[in-house]
């Protein structure tokens, strides 16, 4: 696969690229290496990663415990502190090795630590090869209000090494699928239409689909990496998404959905919307619904449910002035952003993905 140039880095694709990252680290002459991990990458992807790792500087492995709970400042406090206590300096280089939580932190925390060391990524899911790695943004959650305190920091190179992808579970995949979908709907309608009937879909070349999703939102960031225009369409799914997200992080009552489960289910809703704004052709809302929910299992909302969701809304990042901003679809593989909804149609949005 060709390397991506991305905003101030290259996008790295397969095994033979692990040579192009030890001539960077050898080229930067750091002082030393710091990798993180969680629970699960320790186990299942930092042994394949090691053994492609040329160097000879002090490497340090830090592990921190799987899961979106562990996605806060707390975390980073223990990060930084460990950091502190085994020596990194401004010449350490810290890589991160996992899905989207620990791209977002490991980020995060070198973009802020001594104010700023280098990163890599080396996204071992697929949501974070994806999506979570690419585009320089870092961050962490502010209790369950997602990606709340952060910084738009680009990492020095990112390798997607689809090995990984074996050691995964069919709902992980499932969740980084999510994303796919979403930048075939706002982007190009053709990539989109590759996924329409996944039993026809060519599976033989999924490092494709994920080069060419990877392409679509590059494409877009580039355009607008402060996001003040055209990147919030990469919001689209997300403004609902995020808030249904949240809700069922911190309800004890509720199964935590994976991210990609809950940006599903806003992607749905978000085109009942675009079709009820008149945006989007019914027939088109009919495909998107039809198509998501063949993928995904329908999460179940209780009429209790709704108001906590819309109360979580008015924390969404994109929102300007007191005003709720959505990405709609303008027809299949276009976008329209800065669109504000009631809650009226909101909740009409709910009643239609139930049924």
């Amino acid at each position: 696969m060709q390397t991506i140039q991305a905003n101030g880095y290259p996008v790295l694709f397969g095994e033979k690229e692990y040579e192009t990252l030890n001539s960077f680290i050898a080229k930067n002459n750091y002082s030393n290496l710091f990798i993180l991990v969680d629970s699960h990458t320790n186990e299942l992807c930092l042994l394949r990663f090691l053994s492609f790792l040329a160097t000879d500087k002090t490497i340090e492995i830090i592990e921190i415990e799987s899961g979106e709970a562990e996605k806060n400042i707390t975390t980073c406090v223990e990060i930084w502190n460990i950091l502190t206590e085994l020596g990194a300096d401004r010449k350490t280089l810290l890589i991160n090795i996992g899905g989207g939580v620990i791209t977002d932190i490991g980020g995060f925390v070198a973009s802020t630590f001594k104010r700023g060391i280098d990163f890599v990524n080396i996204p071992t899911t697929l949501l974070a090869m994806v999506d979570a790695s690419i585009g320089g943004k870092n961050g962490v959650d502010l209790g369950n209000l997602k990606n709340q305190i952060g910084v738009i920091n680009v990492p020095k190179t990112v390798l997607i090494d689809t090995e990984f992808l074996v050691t995964l579970p069919q709902k992980e995949m499932r969740s980084g699928l999510a994303e796919m979908l979403k930048h075939g709907l706002i982007f190009d309608a053709a990539y989109w239409a590759q996924f329409k009937d996944l039993s026809q879909t060519d599976f033989a070349d999924f490092d494709g689909l994920i080069h060419r999703s990877i392409e679509i939102k590059n494409e877009i960031v580039m355009q607008d990496p402060t996001e003040n225009g055209i990147r919030k369409a990469l919001n689209f799914g997300h403004t609902l998404g995020h808030a249904i997200e949240s809700y069922f992080l911190e309800n004890e009552n509720k199964k935590t959905l994976l991210h990609g489960e809950a940006i599903a289910v806003g992607m749905v809703l978000e085109s009942y919307i675009s079709w009820q704004k008149g945006l989007l052709s019914e027939a088109e809302y009919r495909e998107i619904k039809k198509t998501i929910k063949s993928v995904f299992d329908t999460v179940v909302f209780e009429e209790n449910d709704l108001q906590p969701i819309l109360d979580l809304l008015i924390h969404d990042k994109k929102n300007e002035y007191g005003k709720i901003q959505f990405a709609l679809l303008e027809g299949i593989g276009k976008i329209k952003i800065n669109q504000e909804v009631d809650n009226e149609l909101i909740t009409k949005s709910f009643e239609d993905y139930k049924n």
